[in-house]
C-alpha cells in the first residue's frame, strides 16, 4: 500500500513542478527535494514490507511514512484547489492579500512535512533496508463462494477418503431411518471442499440420490439463507419468498418423498439450537429413508453437534502426492524439471506439511522463476520461522510478498469485503480506480490497467 501511495505522491509532485505551481508558491526547490527523498525511500519499500512482519520498528516506520505521504498529498490537493478558487490569472492576482496569505500558509506546511520526511528518510538507514529492483511495468499492454464444480484438473491422494465417504452414504446411511449427517473435518487448505466435490460428482452417488443440493454456509449460519439456497438449487428458480414460514413450506415441497444429499460446505456455527432448528425443517418434508447431509468444517465441535456418525478427519497428503501437486504447478504438466530446482522443491514441499493449498500456492509462485537463488529465497525465507503462524499461512504470505508492489494494495483492498462475498470484476476495478490504487499507464487507460491487475491477483 505504501508503494502505491508514494507513487501517486511522487507523480503529483512532478505535476506540481511542471505546472509551475511550486515556483509560484515559492516552494520549487523544496518540492524537488521532497520528490528525490521519496524516490529514495520508495527504493527500499520492498525490503521494508518483508521486514515489518518480524520487526515492529520497521512496521511503525512504514506507518509514519504512510501518514506523512497522506499529509503531503492533501497539501498538494489544497494547493490546486486554493489557486483555482482565487483565479487562474497569476499576473493580476499574484499580490492579492488572499494569495499572499495562501502562499505563506502552504509554504509553512510544506516545510514542516519536508522536515518530517527528512527524518523518516534518515531513520530508514538504521534498519539496514536493501534497495530492491524498481518495478517497471510495460507501457502498453469474492472471499470465495464454493460450488459443486471441481476446479482442479486432477486431485491427488484423496481416492481412499472419497471411497470411505461414498461407502458411508450408499450403505450405512441408506439403512438409517433418521436423517444421516456425516462431517469432513480438517485444517484450512487440506482440501475438504475438494473432497466433498469429488463425492458430490461421483456417478454412484448421483445414481443413488433423487436430488443433490450444494450450499456454501461459511460464517453466517442463517437458516433463511440456507433454506433459500436449498429451494433455489432444487428448483433452479428464485421464488422470492420473504418469510421463514413460506420458505419452510417450499422446502417441504421440494424435498417431499425424495432421497436427497445436501452438502453444507464450510460450516462454523457451533450453536446447537440453530442446527436443531434447521434439521427440524429438513426432516419435516417427509423425506425418504437414506437422505443424508455431508458437512465440511474445520471445527471438531461443529462435527460433534451436527454429526450422527463419527467424523471423517482429513489428514495431510503424503509427501509423494504433495510433490506431484507442487511440480505440476511449478513446472507445468509436461515441463522440464531441472535437477537443482527439483532438489530445492522437494525441501520446500516438506514445509507444506501435507497441505494441498500450500503446495499449489508455492508451486504457482515459482512457476516462472528459473534461477536457483529464486527458489532458495523461498525455501530459506524468514516467514517460515514465525512461530505464531502455521505453514499454510507462511506459504500464503510468501505468495503475497512476491506480488509486485503495485499489486499488493489491490489485493489487500479485497479484505473490506465479507467472507464469501461474490465480487463483480467490473465493480472491483471501479473501486480500485476510485481509491487511487490503479492509474493509467502509457497508452493504457485505467480500466485496462485494472483489468490486468485483476487477472494477476485472481
Amino acid at each position: 500500500m505504501a508503494d502505491a501511495l508514494l507513487g501517486i505522491v511522487i507523480q503529483n509532485l512532478g505535476s506540481f513542478v511542471q505546472e509551475e505551481l511550486a515556483t509560484y508558491l515559492g516552494v520549487g526547490e523544496l518540492t524537488q527535494r521532497l520528490s528525490r527523498k521519496l524516490t529514495l525511500i520508495r527504493a527500499v519499500l520492498k525490503d521494508a514490507e518483508k521486514k515489518q512482519i518480524t520487526n515492529d520498528a520497521v512496521k511503525e516506520w512504514l506507518q509514519q511514512l504512510r501518514d506523512a505521504a497522506y499529509v503531503l498529498d492533501d497539501i498538494l490537493d489544497e494547493c490546486s484547489i486554493t489557486l483555482k478558487a482565487h483565479g487562474d490569472n497569476k499576473r493580476i492576482t499574484r499580490f492579492h492579500p488572499m494569495k499572499i496569505l495562501a502562499r505563506r500558509n502552504i509554504g509553512k506546511r510544506m516545510k514542516e512535512i519536508a522536515k518530517e520526511i527528512d527524518d523518516i528518510a534518515e531513520e530508514r538507514m538504521k534498519f539496514g533496508l536493501q534497495v530492491g529492483v524498481m518495478e517497471h511495468q510495460p507501457e502498453d499492454e469474492e472471499w470465495r463462494q464454493t460450488t459443486s464444480v471441481i476446479t482442479e484438473s486432477k486431485v491427488y491422494g484423496r481416492d481412499r477418503d472419497k471411497e470411505q465417504i461414498v461407502e458411508y452414504l450408499l450403505r450405512h446411511a441408506s439403512n438409517s431411518e433418521d436423517l444421516s449427517v456425516y462431517s469432513i473435518v480438517g485444517l484450512g487448505g487440506y482440501g475438504k471442499t475438494t473432497l466433498a466435490q469429488l463425492v458430490y460428482k461421483d456417478e454412484s452417488v448421483t445414481t443413488h440420490f433423487d436430488l443433490k443440493i450444494w450450499v456454501c454456509v461459511s460464517d453466517d449460519f442463517s437458516i433463511m439463507k440456507i433454506l433459500h439456497s436449498i429451494i433455489e438449487s432444487a428448483t433452479g428458480q428464485n421464488h422470492n419468498l420473504s418469510t421463514l414460514e413460506l420458505m419452510q413450506k417450499k422446502v417441504q415441497e421440494v424435498l417431499q418423498s425424495k432421497k436427497y444429499l445436501l452438502v453444507l460446505d464450510d460450516v462454523w456455527n457451533h450453536e446447537q439450537i440453530k442446527w436443531e432448528k434447521l434439521k427440524h425443517y429438513l426432516k419435516s418434508g417427509n423425506t425418504m429413508k437414506g437422505s443424508s447431509i455431508l458437512v465440511t468444517t474445520r471445527l471438531d465441535i461443529v462435527a460433534s453437534i451436527m454429526g450422527t456418525h463419527p467424523a471423517h478427519h482429513l489428514v495431510g497428503l503424503y509427501d509423494d502426492d504433495i510433490w506431484t501437486l507442487f511440480k505440476q504447478h511449478a513446472f507445468g504438466p509436461n515441463g522440464e524439471e531441472p535437477a537443482e530446482l527439483a532438489a530445492i522443491g522437494k525441501e520446500i514441499v516438506i514445509k507444506c506439511v501435507g497441505s494441498p493449498l500450500a503446495a499449489k500456492v508455492l508451486g504457482s509462485l515459482l512457476r516462472f522463476k528459473n534461477e536457483e537463488h529464486q527458489w532458495l529465497s523461498v525455501k530459506e525465507s524468514e516467514l517460515w520461522k514465525l512461530s505464531e503462524d502455521n505453514p499454510i499461512m507462511s506459504a500464503l504470505r510468501l505468495s503475497y510478498f512476491n506480488l509486485n508492489l503495485s499489486l499488493r494494495p489491490c489485493f489487500t483492498f479485497c479484505a473490506v469485503f465479507p467472507k464469501d462475498f461474490e465480487m463483480v470484476k467490473e465493480n472491483l476495478i471501479q473501486l480500485w480506480m476510485a481509491n487511487g490504487l490503479v492509474t493509467s499507464r502509457g497508452n493504457l487507460q485505467m480500466e485496462h490497467v485494472g483489468n490486468e491487475s485483476y487477472t494477476t491477483c485472481n
